[in-house]
């Protein structure tokens, strides 16, 4: 069933909620070992219609994603879009590659042949991607499986920062953290420092594991 646009927003909320969830951060990276600030919180605003997005800059969110190149297009260009760093988190189709680098600062989701290919014809040297890995073996879910990775890394025609991952969705955060752990160990045998992975779900558990970056959405909107 599809989600509805979130409408409505007041920004008192969302720096509250966004407060919250950054000490959630902030407490999962010390417990970690980690230094909170390598952690960056990033919106996701897949269901926040264009009209919303000055709320989320006057709660002072400043990254944000989205997950289709059609309304990244619409919502950066738009007044108020140069307000956020904007990152491209859903499926990367190859026929929308370059409408997604004009404006993402990061790619997220690379994982496809097709989508090297169109790398190769539209990025350049400041060209940053991640790789998108299937750890967990989804079959209906894109990624890259773990035994392919280091080929596909060595064809992409770009600047390869690090990996993401979409494990399954579950009730338990703590049912997802051998997929972030197995990602961390791919990312260490690559030498990639950018590790996307954790949402509104189990980002938590995902910080301990080693994330540098969590989308959070519906962590972020909800009402008091």
């Amino acid at each position: 069933m599809a989600r509805r646009l979130i409408t409505g927003l007041d920004p008192a909320r969302v720096r509250a909620n966004a407060d919250r969830v950054q000490g959630e951060i902030d407490a999962a990276a010390r417990a970690a070992g980690r230094d909170p600030a390598g952690v960056t919180l990033l919106a996701a605003v897949k269901y926040v219609p264009l009209e919303e997005l000055g709320a989320l800059a006057e709660a002072g969110l400043t990254v944000v994603g989205e997950n289709r190149a059609q309304d990244l297009e619409a919502k950066a260009t738009a007044p108020g879009g140069d307000a956020f760093v904007w990152h491209f988190i859903g499926q990367l189709q190859s026929r929308k590659v370059a409408q997604v680098l004009r404006h993402a600062a990061l790619v997220h989701s690379v994982a496809s042949d097709s989508a090297l290919e169109q790398l190769g014809r539209h990025g350049g040297p400041e060209t940053r991607v991640l790789v998108q890995v299937n750890v967990a073996g989804e079959a209906e879910k894109a990624g890259v499986a773990p035994d392919a990775l280091a080929d596909f890394i060595a064809r992409c025609p770009v600047e390869v920062a690090g990996l993401s991952t979409m494990p399954p969705a579950i009730d338990d955060p703590e049912a997802n953290r051998p997929y972030f752990a197995a990602l961390r160990g791919l990312a260490g045998e690559h030498g990639l420092a950018q590790l996307s992975m954790g949402t509104s779900q189990d980002f938590a558990v995902a910080v301990q594991e080693g994330a540098t970056l969590v989308r959070v959405g519906a962590a972020l909107y909800e009402p008091a």
